[in-house]
């Protein structure tokens, strides 16, 4: 009894590890551009310095004209600059938001196969319904102690179903409505039993839970995944 839970410990160890380093590759990456962008990127004083050099290895600048052009310059510079700084910041912003999603995205895909392995374990095994209690009076069904409030339809449907079940029955659309509307079988359709399933399916709630306790026999018809020792109709 103890290998099962072994294993899916070291499964769930397994996959937090690879989340993990799933994370911290994507951050590692993303730091490693952002470094790469920001050590690229021009000086934001670059220019003024260029404009700066210009006239201290030029004397000759010294009219009205070229210091006039000098002012021009560095209020370009100074422009520049500014702009290049929201860049800086816009990159910034960018290459977070960008981690963001990248870590969110991984989380999900993550979740997603987790999700889909249990999905698949609960439809290869089953329900596993330790009691079902069937009260046609308070229009209810008790699954392991969970209360399912039915309509008077569906309550006659899961009965229908139940009671076959006790006999080790599957039974057809046509039969269940030929049960519950008490005419012939031949004179009942098997569409019509289907939707009484379908619906009795929807009063459940849960897809998955409905569709694997109210069990489609391929070209058989319908039965309940239950042991006939813990049904009991009241």
């Amino acid at each position: 009894m103890q290998e099962p839970t072994s294993s899916a410990t070291e499964g769930l160890r397994a996959g937090n590890r690879v989340v993990a380093g799933g994370i911290a590759a994507i951050v590692l990456i993303l730091f490693g551009a952002a470094v790469f962008l920001f050590l690229n990127l021009p000086d934001a004083n670059a220019f003024n310095a260029r404009v700066e050099r210009l006239f201290v290895e030029n004397n000759d600048l010294t009219s009205a004209a070229d210091i006039k052009l000098l002012e021009i310059l560095a209020q370009s510079g100074t422009s520049f600059s500014e702009v290049l700084q929201s860049y800086r910041s816009v990159i910034f912003v960018l290459l977070v938001f960008s981690t963001a999603l990248l870590v969110a995205a991984l989380v999900f895909l993550v979740t997603i196969i987790a999700l889909n392995r249990r999905i698949s374990a609960i439809q290869r095994s089953g329900i596993q319904v330790s009691s079902m209690l069937i009260s046609r009076e308070a229009r209810a069904v008790y699954i392991n102690d969970m209360e399912f409030a039915l309509t008077e339809a569906a309550i006659e449907t899961l009965s229908v179903l139940a009671e076959a079940r006790m006999d080790d029955e599957v039974l057809t659309g046509a039969q269940i409505e030929s049960v519950i509307s008490g005419r012939s079988e031949a004179d009942c359709d098997e569409a019509a039993g289907a939707t009484r399933v379908k619906r009795l399916r929807d009063a459940l709630g849960n897809q998955l839970v409905s569709e694997l306790l109210v069990k489609t026999i391929a070209r058989r018809g319908y039965m309940l995944a239950v042991g006939k020792d813990a049904l009991k109709m009241i």
